[in-house]
């Protein structure tokens, strides 16, 4: 259970002292990690200028994004190639998402309330259960800090985009030491055209969006070894949308909430029990006119108990989770999706630490009403020395079918049963004197994948048009290359990605992602003055599973700069697109053109 051990720094220039915390639901080093792991630090995030987590995410090895508009509008994020669907995506330990979609709200999530970012690739189900077949992205939210820490930050640029957010932190020490720290924010922009001519519902208005969220976070230790605490996050969103040209404001309001309780106890020297009782909220209202008729609203909420124990034998550790989940929605649409599920979970895990080798092993059983699905994985690493390690590692996976795709009507099968993946991975890993290098080649083998089947191969009911239905295979096989390196004020960057995400039946790539993407970075610091240039570079894809509908690859350089006015203040400004190329995520949808932002930002914790 993550939230409780989310105390790490934040990230410094070199892994060996990096603390990672999702990859083995522990604190550990960087070092001692296997699988493939990327940290965004808080820095990272501010320079970045990004109106969205997306954004962020999308300049990491292994990620490609998907939007149907500006930085508001649904998003997708692609993890090695796996559907969104096929991410599991936690909040200071807490999952986020939607029952109905299986995916969570990017777009709702606040990125002023972001401490840093920990993306594991690879399957992760026997550690965090159904949907971990891509990958976990967890986010954590700022915490307290011995002191008292003030913070804020205003700004503004294209499209009429605005920004304001605060925030306070601190903590005690002594016998009773409490940390504390509370923040809030809010954005808005004016868009563009969420559609291009030619799109269903193409209407030349700008689509924008408005954010506000606020969130906190508590600890007491109670005596020596014992802690208990609490955090919560609220955002809301509403983002316009084209529906037609007309004059009514179609647009979409969000609400995503997580909050959670944990107690922490030290019972023996080896031994740790954390017990974290949570709930999460993604409630979605659609407005598409005036009338009552013309709203919809769909609700998913999600109960986790989550009991886990850690005892460690030496250099070894032992982890022993039991986990309980129940997941209800609502929906004004129609009362066949409004149903509730409930999953108990079992999981063992062990980590084996002997001079220069590392190896884990972990099982897991999830009970839910799609019957018992029991996962395994196994990983090993060797230390070679000077900062030179080789990984290897196998894992199962599966994906639990959506509300949607079990229940809705004339589209959703009962009899729909989970996605299946199997990955086997190598990887080499080079960390000294300020190089950083990173290879890894995957290879995930999905089974009984559910599409939309046309026509269903289930006629019962009724059915005549398409339906969600187990019928399809694919592989997601891959190389990611990445590294970094300082040379004495300039730091440089780069990833390249070469990835086959195909669907085994059709032998077409899967629609919305590249065969080849690439990131790249260079900072020079002078001074007072840090300067940097980004570019994101991305193949064509297909919007369509049959590959028909091609999207140009593009490539987009971004540019930005910071200045230190003194302690407290730093001044940012930043340019997106800055050669205003044209392309686009999605067919027929708009996506922005050279854009600025500038900021004032006091104090830095």
């Amino acid at each position: 259970m993550a939230a409780p051990f989310a105390h790490a720094d934040s990230t410094p220039a070199s892994s060996i002292d990096t603390v990672v915390v999702t990859a083995a639901r522990m604190p550990q080093r960087a070092a001692d990690v296997i699988a493939q792991t990327t940290v965004i630090d808080r820095d990272e995030i501010a320079r970045s200028g990004a109106g969205s987590v997306a954004d962020v995410l999308q300049r990491q090895p292994g990620i490609e994004i998907s939007r149907n508009g500006s930085a508001g509008a649904s998003t997708s994020v692609f993890l090695r190639g796996a559907n969104s669907n096929q991410v599991v995506v936690l909040l200071d330990g807490v999952r986020i998402g939607s029952s109905t979609s299986g995916t969570a709200s990017w777009n709702a999530i606040p990125l002023e309330a972001i401490e840093r970012i920990e993306v594991v690739y690879g399957p992760l189900s026997t550690l965090y259960g159904a949907d971990a077949i891509g990958g976990v992205v967890q986010i954590f939210t700022r915490k307290g800090e011995a002191g008292v820490h003030a913070g804020a930050s205003v700004g503004a640029g294209s499209e009429a985009t605005r920004q304001a957010s605060a925030h306070i932190a601190g903590a005690t020490g002594g016998e009773h030491a409490f940390s504390y720290a509370f923040g809030a924010g809010h954005e808005e922009s004016d868009g563009f055209s969420a559609t291009q001519p030619g799109a269903f519902g193409y209407n030349p208005d700008d689509d924008g969006y408005r954010r506000s969220n606020a969130h906190g976070r508590v600890a007491l230790t109670l005596a020596p070894g014992h802690q208990a605490g609490a955090q919560f996050l609220h955002s809301r969103l509403r983002a316009q949308y084209d529906s037609g040209a007309g004059s009514y404001d179609t647009h979409n309001e969000q609400d995503l909430n997580a909050a959670s309780v944990f107690v922490s106890n030290q019972f023996l020297p080896n031994w740790r029990s954390v017990v974290q009782l949570a709930r999460s909220e993604d409630k979605l209202g659609s407005f598409t006119s005036a009338a009552a008729s013309g709203a919809s609203q769909i609700d998913t909420r999600q109960d986790e108990l989550t009991w886990q124990n850690t005892i460690r034998f030496g250099a070894d550790t032992l982890q022993l989770l039991y986990g309980h989940r129940k997941e209800e929605v609502a929906s004004s649409a129609t009362r066949a999706l409004g149903r509730e599920r409930t999953t108990n979970s079992y999981a063992a895990a062990y980590a084996l630490r002997r001079g220069p080798h590392l190896v884990d092993l972990s099982a897991r059983q999830d009970r839910s009403s799609y019957g018992p699905k029991t996962t395994g994985a196994a990983g090993y690493g060797y230390d070679f020395g000077h900062g030179l390690r080789a990984t290897a590692s196998i894992g199962s996976s599966f994906r639990a079918p959506t509300f949607n795709e079990l229940y809705y009507p004339g589209y959703g099968l009962e009899t729909n049963q989970p996605e299946r993946g199997r990955n086997a991975e190598l990887g080499l890993r080079y960390d000294s004197r300020g190089v950083q290098l990173d290879a890894t080649w995957f290879r995930n083998r999905l089974s009984d994948m559910i599409v939309s089947a046309t026509p269903c191969p289930d006629q019962r009911d009724g059915r005549t048009g398409s339906c969600a239905y187990n019928v399809a295979s694919a592989t997601l096989e891959g190389v990611s290359l990445s590294g970094s390196t300082r040379i004495g004020a300039l730091r440089l960057r780069g990833s390249l990605d070469w990835q086959d995400p195909q669907d085994k039946g059709s032998g077409k790539r899967l629609a919305r992602r590249a065969a080849k993407h690439a990131n790249f970075g260079a900072e020079y610091k002078l001074g007072q003055l840090e300067t940097g240039a980004e570019w994101v570079l991305s193949g064509e894809r297909y919007d369509d599973a049959a590959n028909l509908r091609r999207l140009g690859g593009y490539g987009l350089l971004n540019l930005y700069a910071s200045w230190q006015l003194n302690e407290d203040f730093s001044l940012l400004a930043r340019v997106n697109n800055a050669a205003d190329k044209q392309y686009e995520l999605a067919r027929n949808y708009g996506t922005g053109g050279r854009s600025w932002f500038a900021g004032l930002r006091y104090g830095l914790r």
